[in-house]
């Protein structure tokens, strides 16, 4: 098991990928189309995607933090 300490990396990790793979996936099909080799040129563009995005998404995310805690409401205390 990973150590919690390790939760938000561990988050970038996952959200930057499941996203590039989407966004690169849908890229990649709009440029190509559905041709023989679509999947290896996906894997390739995903991969370049990933790379950019893991290390931004760990850079952004205290932005968007400071950003989303400014637009939204603190809970009401009792």
């Amino acid at each position: 098991m990973i150590p919690a300490r390790f939760a938000p990396i561990l988050f970038g990790l996952i959200l930057s990928g499941l996203m590039s793979c989407i966004v690169s996936g849908i890229a990649t099909l709009r440029a190509l189309g559905a041709v023989d080799g679509f999947v290896a040129a996906w894997m390739g563009s995903w991969m370049v995607a990933w790379a950019i995005a893991f290390p931004t998404v760990l850079l952004v995310a205290p932005l968007t933090r400071r950003i989303v805690a400014r637009l939204t409401a603190a809970p009401q205390r009792g």
